[in-house]
């Protein structure tokens, strides 16, 4: 295997990418070496810049992160999270103002992953630091993120923190006659007063 071919190959093991899109992309720094430059020297430096926070456990180059170490933030708001790439999907809709905690993943038995492998008991330990008042899971509707809720649910159980779940059902703009069972009954269980 020669170099672009080794090159094509580790492009397409990132999420998304596949063989013809590693190609256009292993192409497309061949034709652009500045651009291949700037791309090794990040990489490069990628591990030693960015670090996880030592409270939340999403990516920063500041121990604590910037959320963490802002009073502004509703600290006693803590939204649980899979992975710190979540983190940024929330910040971007403006609408959350506590903090975070990143489980690190999800409960998956058939993958080898357990509670102990997910930073849950450091979750309990911020719930009686911060005085925590409420836990949003927000865990992607899956088997999954179900049982990761359940579980987060049933440990906390004895603690005083209210525990909710963001809501799942239709999308905006979504038709019924393109709803897929699952979903449309969320959307039932998950209806709202209006």
């Amino acid at each position: 295997m020669n170099a672009l071919d080794r090159l094509i190959a580790l492009f397409s093991k990132l999420p998304g990418i596949g063989k013809k899109s590693a190609g256009r992309i292993t192409y497309h720094i061949l034709d652009n070496p500045a651009l291949a430059a700037a791309l090794a020297k990040e990489l490069s430096n990628l591990h030693q810049a960015v670090k996880r926070c030592g409270v939340c456990g999403a990516f920063t180059e500041t121990d604590p992160c910037p959320i963490c170490a802002d009073p502004a933030r509703d600290h006693s708001l803590i939204c649980v999270i899979e992975c710190a790439q979540d983190l940024r999907i929330i910040e971007e809709g403006r609408e959350f103002n506590g903090v975070y905690h990143v489980l690190g993943g999800l409960i998956a038995p058939l993958e080898g992953v357990s509670p102990a492998n997910l930073t849950i008991d450091k979750l309990i330990e911020r719930i009686g630091k911060n005085n925590a008042r409420e836990l949003i899971l927000a865990l992607n509707p899956t088997v999954e993120g179900d049982t990761t809720a359940l579980y987060i649910q049933k440990t906390l159980k004895g603690y005083p923190v209210e525990i909710t779940r963001l809501a799942s059902g239709m999308p905006v703009g979504g038709n019924i006659e393109y709803i897929d069972k699952l979903t449309l009954s969320r959307s039932f269980r998950g209806r709202v007063k209006i």
